[in-house]
């Protein structure tokens, strides 16, 4: 059975180190005048994968994020969740002193196993959760097969 996501060690390795690091910078490389830089961060949303004899669901927290800014698409073979978070507007009598959530465009991909049926994908959005449900193929589920005895 194939998996939905690739995982890559190289790149966790790489984040890992690059935020051990970033601890041990000079203080002045990071601030000035006192004060904290702001680095905006990649926002990725956070999903969660299950299975069951039927189909596979893909469940993806979306918080802030409207039904029209959210797209999914299947290509070759290829799940494709993206959109974008947008920042609100700012107000003229609105200072921001502090901005650590992340905004922008997200794009997740997810490749399909074997026996997942492209062409019977659907997606629900509800409460800033995204389900995008992947029905198995009618030849991969298993049958039952019932013996006689002779």
């Amino acid at each position: 059975m194939n998996t939905l996501t690739r995982w890559n060690p190289l790149r966790e390795l790489e984040e890992f180190q690059n935020r051990i690091l970033g601890a041990f910078k000079p203080a002045s490389a990071d601030r000035g005048n006192g004060k904290e830089s702001l680095t905006a961060a990649e926002w990725m949303p956070l999903v969660d994968i299950a299975e069951d004899d039927k189909e596979y669901v893909i469940t993806a927290e979306l918080p802030e994020v409207k039904k029209d800014d959210v797209r999914v698409t299947v290509e070759n073979g290829v799940l494709i969740i993206s959109g974008e978070r947008k920042f609100e507007k700012e107000e003229k009598n609105k200072k921001y002193h502090r901005v650590e959530r992340s905004y922008g465009s997200f794009a997740r991909t997810f490749a399909l196993p074997d026996d997942g049926d492209a062409a019977k994908v659907n997606a629900e959005f509800k409460d800033g959760l995204l389900k995008v449900r992947v029905a198995k193929s009618e030849a991969a589920r298993p049958k039952q097969i019932e013996v006689k005895v002779s």
